[in-house]
């Protein structure tokens, strides 16, 4: 270690905060401004002697990164060490007594100048710049100290929203854990949005591979025919075109609307929900650790299936797959296991446990190293239903082979927890696609993976991803962002991994905390390496990892996409980015249950004059591959303490019809029907007897499902 200048402290890396440069008082006891005055720079050695006034100076024109000033700065000693090198050896003491502050004060003045004359005489005097104490306060391990007390981070996170600030630092935490201020980008003058509609996406619209164009029009009119108009239309043979094209016109154009056929309840929060790909099956996951399964072979009237349950999950289940033949479901929490069912109504046994942390020959070298203790995101079937891809928590992609029950493959490729992961083909298992809260979508082709690097990078995003869906064609991909916007990518303009490397993607993110923060327009800023084809924004993507797919090519001719939001919806887009319809979830469910707080979880809002307000945020949806037909899963409900499967078809605007079963029926989640479920459930009624009248009607309604086989509480 070198010999410090015994001249100056306070600049060099010694770790004795004998060397460093003191907080300074003047005879009153105040703070003296390092800013003001000619003198200000003036150091003491650790004898007391002041430094020589010799000393040439040059004035600092630009900021430390922090925005602060720094002054006149000696031409000799211009490299300041880091805060919290610099004061490794400095203990900050704060004590507050019960004396009067002004009695105290006037004998601190008194005492100050001896004081510091004496302190100087028995012990070296500790200099502290100012811009050191600012730069160990904003340092990540005092963050992460902050960020760790749950009381505090709330206040912080409310006064975020409201924070003019142009820079703040923002604090790390894992999950669960609450996160406090961001920084914000500045304010431009004018926000650069991307133009809708888009000429991009106008121009795969009329290719043909995403859906038919309209070809006929009524000119006096200047709309598309009405559906009864088409079918009279092709009756009559008006022309020849429409024998070929006229019936997926048909189909594209049957939008669902909001209007719930079936509002399904859950007692907790629905995370997932998917049709199979034949249609006749679809399951939904809820935060009680239960995937049920139902009959959906006719979309508008399902039949309740099984239950299936994961025995030690943590938090939720976080996503489910189901296998190419629907004969398994496999589903996952925030654990490193995932469970593998049988679908088979017959088959009563336990789930097969699937340990992605298991390697072979390596797991207890990686349990030593802490891998095996990781949660799963997302898993995804390969189509031929022998691998399954999953998305961690330890900033990696898992490819598990279930004949050999052992991960064959591992690929730590992202520095944050991966989301989101899919195949890019259904006929092969080569092509990967993994999202990442590190803002990257990352392609990987296992055929070259020997240096463990990806294929490709798509770089877009300026927060995290929350989602990754394939058109299953290998070349079209589509992801959700925390950053409020869906994006279509295509894997031929995709950036290559050189290029990649060579950018720091975090210079381009805020730190937002989709789960306790809102985004505004304001704080939107394109990414200036965006290799889109085009965004779709108007749906809000907060507080959970909310999905976003390809609408099938059976009901819709792959014209659309679509996604949940947070706002209670699901938006559905042209692949221009306009607004081809919206189910609106919230208004089909509004008050469609009773209002009883005993039986319910925890409500999700932080703020406390919001809570127990209904309120929906649609996690994820599916459209039938045969039907036009959406089913939305749905945190919904007092307070989005409970959860909705809700299915919405097309009627052409009809509030109502005459077909059974009736439309807005209310049922549990094995699909049986109450008519307590059809109460007075506003929350207008809030003296003792409606109260006492709620309760005993809850609690009638869970003793009637409390001998049911697969332990359900409705």
């Amino acid at each position: 270690m070198s010999t410090p200048d015994p001249g100056i402290t306070g600049l060099d890396d010694s770790p004795d905060p004998a060397s460093h440069a003191a907080t300074i008082y003047d005879q009153e006891g105040d703070w003296v401004d390092e800013a003001s005055g000619d003198d200000d720079m003036d150091f003491e050695d650790s004898s007391g002697n002041r430094e020589s006034e010799e000393l040439e100076y040059f004035e600092a024109t630009e900021d430390d990164g922090d925005g602060e000033f720094q002054g006149l700065i000696p031409v000799s000693h211009a490299t300041y060490s880091d805060a919290d090198d610099g004061l490794s050896g400095v203990e900050i003491e704060i004590s507050v007594d019960s004396v009067d502050a002004s009695t105290e004060l006037a004998e601190n003045s008194a005492e100050i100048g001896a004081g510091v004359t004496a302190a100087a005489t028995t012990r070296p005097p500790i200099q502290v710049s100012r811009n050191q104490i600012l730069q160990l306060l904003g340092h990540a391990g005092l963050r992460r100290i902050f960020a760790n007390h749950g009381g505090a981070a709330f206040g912080l996170a409310n006064l975020a929203a409201d924070d003019d600030e142009e820079e703040e630092d923002g604090m790390e935490g894992g999950y669960g854990s609450v996160v406090g201020r961001r920084r914000h980008r500045r304010k431009a003058s004018k926000i650069d949005f991307p133009k809708v509609p888009s000429e991009m996406g106008r121009e795969l619209m009329d290719s043909g591979k995403f859906g038919s164009n309209e070809y006929y029009q009524d000119v006096l009119r200047r709309k598309k025919q009405k559906l009864a108009r088409r079918i009279l239309s092709r009756e009559l043979g008006y022309d020849v075109v429409q024998d070929r094209r006229g019936n997926k016109l048909l189909s594209q154009d049957l939008i669902p609307s909001s209007n719930a056929d079936t509002i399904i309840h859950y007692n907790t929060r629905c995370y997932s929900g998917q049709f199979s790909d034949d249609g006749n099956f679809f399951f939904s996951c809820a935060q009680d650790f239960k995937v049920r399964m139902y009959d959906t072979s006719n979309p508008y009237d399902w039949r309740y299936y099984k239950t299936v349950v994961y025995p030690f999950g943590q938090w939720t289940i976080t996503d489910a797959t189901l296998s190419p033949d629907n004969k398994y479901l496999a589903y996952s929490s925030i654990r490193s296991t995932v469970c593998l069912a049988a679908t088979d109504p017959n088959e009563s046994g336990e789930p097969w446990l699937l340990d992605f942390a298991d390697m072979g020959g390596t797991r207890s070298h990686r349990a030593h190293r802490g891998y095996s203790q990781f949660g799963i995101w997302s898993i995804r079937f390969s189509g031929d239903g022998r691998e399954i891809v999953a998305g961690t928590g330890d900033h990696s992609v898992y490819v598990y082979d279930i004949e050999s029950r052992r991960s064959i493959l591992r690929i730590p490729g992202h520095t944050e927890d991966v989301n989101a992961v899919c195949f890019g083909d259904q006929s092969s298992p080569h092509i990967l696609y993994s999202g990442s809260d590190d803002t990257l979508i990352k392609v990987w082709d296992r055929r070259s993976m020997a240096d463990s690097r990806e294929a490709g990078v798509f770089m877009g995003h300026t927060e995290g991803l929350t989602y990754v869906d394939s058109k299953g064609d290998g070349r079209y991909v589509l992801s959700n962002g925390k950053d409020q916007t869906m994006k279509l990518w295509d894997l031929r303009k995709m950036m290559s991994t050189s290029e990649a490397s060579r950018l720091t993607p975090s210079r381009y993110t805020t730190s937002f905390d989709y789960r306790f923060m809102n985004y505004s327009d304001t704080d939107y800023t394109p990414h200036p390496h965006d290799k889109s084809l085009v965004t779709f924004r108007g749906h809000k993507v907060l507080k959970t990892l909310i999905r976003c797919h390809f609408s099938p090519p059976g009901s819709t001719n792959s014209r659309y996409v679509y996604t949940g939001s947070a706002d209670g919806s699901v938006y559905i887009y042209n692949l221009d980015a306009t607004l081809a319809g919206k189910v609106d979830v919230n208004r089909a469910t509004h008050h469609s249950r009773l209002r009883e707080p005993d039986s319910y979880a925890a409500t999700y809002d932080m703020d406390d004059r919001r809570q127990g307000q209904w309120k929906t945020c649609v996690r994820d949806a599916s459209w039938h591959p045969n039907a036009p037909v959406i089913a939305a899963t749905s945190w919904n409900g007092w307070g989005e303490s409970t959860g909705t499967c809700t299915i919405h078809s097309w009627n052409d605007g009809a509030d109502d019809d005459e077909a059974e079963p009736p439309m807005g029926r209310r049922v549990d989640q094995r699909l049986q029907e109450n008519n307590n479920l059809y109460g007075d459930a506003s929350p207008s009624g809030r003296n003792i007897g409606s109260r006492l009248r709620s309760r005993a009607v809850a609690a009638a309604v869970i003793a009637t499902d409390d001998d049911d086989e697969d332990g359900d509480g409705w």
